[in-house]
């Protein structure tokens, strides 16, 4: 039997699934989902494998977590989702719309494209592997304990979102922080040269974010031809974040423009 990925659901309405980033979870994007329910859609956050309270496995990659998400809706028999993904999630919601056109009624990718990306997240991966959870008491110890690594305090906020009390006095994170280092390659890889979306597709980047350059227009249109890209104001990669107003207001324009 497949496992299934473990999700939040909120409202209802038309389906819309929205996947999180590397190293993220559901509960990121709870604030938004909440709102786009608000909006009338039954808003499915799931936590793709290995992050949050979802299944853990050595087998990682794109290929395997857009499987995960076609097991997913056939398991909750959802017709023609709307689908978000952010960063890593963008890369599983492109892969998942090349793969099962049919499944998918609107695609937004959020800040993130279709190209290769070298390896980037070492020094998280380190900061990270480095948190001796045996001696760390309190979420403060932890972050002070990153902040010999990580200077910029939203990272580390975001980082300790993993964060939580196995026992009464043991901390833990819920990544699977030995696989995701291990197949850290996987993260940056490209689509495959024949991967095809024909549908509507909105690409989202943030203003002071390089994810999406101009000079990736041209294999963000060979892959999705019909890719529409705007731009987030004063926002960077966690776009979804920094400006969850705009982000809201474009993606629910596009979705019911189409």
């Amino acid at each position: 039997m497949k496992k299934i990925l473990h999700s939040k659901i909120i409202g209802s309405g038309e389906p819309l699934v929205i996947l999180h980033g590397f190293l993220g979870m559901a509960d990121n994007w709870k604030t938004l989902g909440n709102r786009y329910a608000e909006m009338g859609f039954q808003t499915h956050l799931p936590d793709q494998r290995n992050h949050g309270k979802s299944f853990w496995s050595p087998d990682f990659n794109f290929d395997i977590l857009a499987e995960d998400l076609k097991s997913y809706v056939d398991h909750h028999s959802l017709q023609a989702i709307h689908l978000i993904g952010h960063s890593m999630g963008g890369k599983t919601a492109m892969k998942f719309a090349c793969t099962y056109p049919n499944m998918v009624q609107t695609l937004v990718v959020a800040d993130i494209s279709p190209k290769y990306y070298p390896p980037h997240h070492r020094d998280i991966l380190d900061a990270l592997r480095g948190l001796d959870l045996e001696k760390i008491n309190s979420r403060t110890e932890a972050d002070e304990a990153l902040g010999k690594r990580l200077i910029n305090p939203g990272i580390r906020q975001f980082l300790l979102k993993n964060l939580y009390w196995k026992s009464r006095d043991m901390l833990a994170l819920r990544i699977n922080l030995d696989v995701l280092q291990e197949k850290e390659e996987e993260i940056g890889k490209g689509l495959d040269n024949t991967d095809r979306y024909e549908g509507s597709c909105l690409f989202l980047r943030g203003e002071h974010s390089d994810y999406i350059r101009e000079d990736d227009l041209p294999e963000i249109i060979q892959h999705f031809p019909k890719a529409v890209l705007q731009t987030i104001e004063d926002a960077g990669h966690w776009l979804h974040a920094e400006n969850p107003d705009e982000f809201l207001l474009k993606t629910l324009q596009f979705i019911k423009d189409r």
